[in-house]
């Protein structure tokens, strides 16, 4: 009689211990679950879909602070890309530069009026002249604000006998604008000067 009463405590005991361990590990397989789900949907709102040419991209969306050396560095090389990049063909000109004075403020279009009334462009063209840029370095001061920075790079003026090296320093600052399908990265420069600009070599054809 005993005997029996101790098994069946004993049944109870091994039935409340499982019971015990079975909700425990339900308890932390839910936790565990609840957890990972979070994660899931937080890189889910982070994904950014891009259609480009009918293909469609994914990109991770972060936020601007941990971008902007980056970003403000790609909008410097395209804004001095798109300057100084030149054919001899007027739309092309016309075309490159009106893309690069979204990017910049009266400063740039100063510099652009002047090499247009002194005859530049024309020059440009009826020498078959074209004109790359290869950037060397850029260095921007996101420490304080508008951003200072400072573009080094090398100008190529090729000509039909001869091609002409230029070193080329710039510097101006940053300042932040919204974002526009012709300012992508939503900076603008400003008080945009050139402090050097001199033959380093010269190459014949």
């Amino acid at each position: 009689m005993f005997q029996k009463a101790k098994n069946i405590d004993a049944a109870f005991g091994h039935i409340r211990t499982f019971t015990f361990i079975t909700v425990i590990s339900a308890s932390v397989l839910c936790c565990f679950t609840l957890y990972k789900s979070y994660q899931s949907i937080e890189a889910a709102q982070s994904r950014v879909y891009i259609l480009e040419s009918g293909k469609i991209l994914e990109a991770y969306a972060s936020a601007r602070s941990e971008n902007i050396p980056v970003e403000a560095r790609d909008h410097i090389a395209s804004f001095h890309r798109l300057f100084f990049t030149l054919d001899p063909d007027d739309k092309a000109i016309t075309s490159g530069l009106a893309k690069a004075l979204y990017l910049a403020d009266g400063s740039a279009k100063k510099q652009y009026d002047d090499l247009r009334e002194s005859g530049y462009y024309t020059g440009i063209i009826s020498g078959n002249i074209s004109q790359q840029l290869i950037i060397d370095s850029i260095k921007v001061n996101t420490h304080t604000y508008p951003y200072s920075f400072q573009c080094t790079a090398v100008q190529r003026i090729i000509r039909p006998t001869s091609i002409v090296s230029r070193r080329l320093i710039t510097e101006g600052s940053l300042r932040t604008v919204s974002r526009s399908d012709n300012n992508p990265h939503g900076f603008l420069i400003e008080k945009w000067i050139t402090l050097e600009n001199k033959d380093i070599g010269v190459q014949y054809r």
